[in-house]
């Protein structure tokens, strides 16, 4: 009886979010923002960096938005609505493992917000924002350390899945929309926590995710990449895993050199792995080198250092790895990138 009173209330929630839908085209420049009527959402900005002295890292900056499914029949303005989380790392293997923080509050009272119409994030002190010149400020005062970056872009937007429509699961409704936006040329500075600054360029990748219902109940985790070719080119490859590590879903996207975009079904994508390592903090075990197959192609995946973990339980409540990654295509040197790891240290729960 308990369970079934559970899982009526856990349907209740989802139907009180809007459905993740096929057919629905995104629309520019409105998707670039918040979409308050679906449970969660989050905009993830992956790069490598090289300092002026030639010193190479990389960084990570996540917003999340996160509904808690109390409505508007709420009339408190400190009813929690929506909650907005970030994350922020810097991978320089000089330090030995992630330098990391973490910001989590409620929507609302100017202090916390994902906006809709166009990129516009904040928390606290921590800034996310798509300017007239269509390029996005990143302005993040860490506990470590400071990244004032500007991503320009120099492509078009990448549409994942079907225009937009990314599959997630064997049921249509475990899904998201999600775009990425490739090759963004980025500039700015690194300031450390002694104060001293250094100017960076680099190559990001950002992700633009949207969702009601992502992982299928059987689901821990997923392995996911986002890598930018050396070629001009970009690759984005998934799987969603299940006990045991079973395979539950996986997809692919590549669009070449030219133009020329290719998806991969979830037969057509394997990651297998080449090298695991165990967090010394959370015993979790990760495959942190990884060959990614996308048909006939193989992508081997290095990580810039091991220890890439990120412990966010103080806001998100997950474990997981987040790694900047060099990439080999069928053994010659391709690009460089971002692999994320999820649900090793505990089923992940969103």
């Amino acid at each position: 009886m308990l369970r079934l009173l559970l899982a009526t209330l856990a349907v209740a929630v989802l139907t009180a979010f809007t459905p993740v839908l096929p057919g629905v085209p995104l629309q520019f420049p409105r998707d670039f923002g918040a979409h308050h009527g679906f449970k969660t959402e989050w905009w993830y900005a992956t790069g490598w960096l090289t300092t002026a002295d030639g010193k190479t890292v990389g960084y990570q900056v996540t917003f999340f938005r996160a509904a808690t499914g109390q409505g508007d029949e709420n009339p408190s303005k400190f009813a929690a609505k929506d909650l907005i989380l970030a994350h922020a790392a810097l991978s320089d293997p000089a330090n030995g493992k992630l330098l990391h923080d973490q910001r989590s509050a409620r929507e609302g009272f100017g202090l916390a917000y994902a906006m809709p119409g166009d990129t516009l994030l904040k928390l606290d002190s921590w800034r996310m924002q798509r300017d007239a010149a269509d390029r996005y400020q990143i302005d993040i005062p860490a506990r470590e350390f400071t990244l004032k970056l500007t991503l320009t872009p120099t492509q078009p937007v990448l549409l994942q899945g079907d225009q937009g429509f990314s599959r997630k699961g064997p049921r249509p409704n475990q899904a998201s929309y999600y775009y990425s936006e490739p090759q963004l040329r980025t500039t700015g500075a690194i300031v450390a926590a002694n104060g001293r600054e250094q100017a960076v360029t680099g190559v990001t990748w950002l992700d633009h995710e949207w969702s009601t219902q992502y992982l299928d109940p059987e689901a821990d985790g997923w392995d996911w990449a986002g890598i930018n070719l050396d070629d001009g080119g970009a690759l984005m490859a998934f799987q969603i895993r299940g006990r045991q590590g079973s395979r539950i879903w996986s997809h692919a996207t590549w669009r070449d050199a030219s133009g020329k975009i290719t998806h991969y079904a979830q037969d057509q994508v394997s990651f297998t792995p080449q090298k695991r390592w165990r967090s010394p903090r959370t015993n979790a075990e990760y495959p942190v080198a990884t060959t990614i197959a996308t048909g006939d192609i193989q992508w081997q995946l290095t990580p810039l250092q091991q220890d890439q973990e990120l412990d966010a339980r103080q806001s998100s409540g997950a474990v997981y790895w987040e790694g900047a990654v060099t990439v080999q295509r069928n053994g010659q040197p391709a690009g460089r990138g971002y692999l994320e790891l999820t649900g090793y240290y505990k089923p992940l729960k969103l």
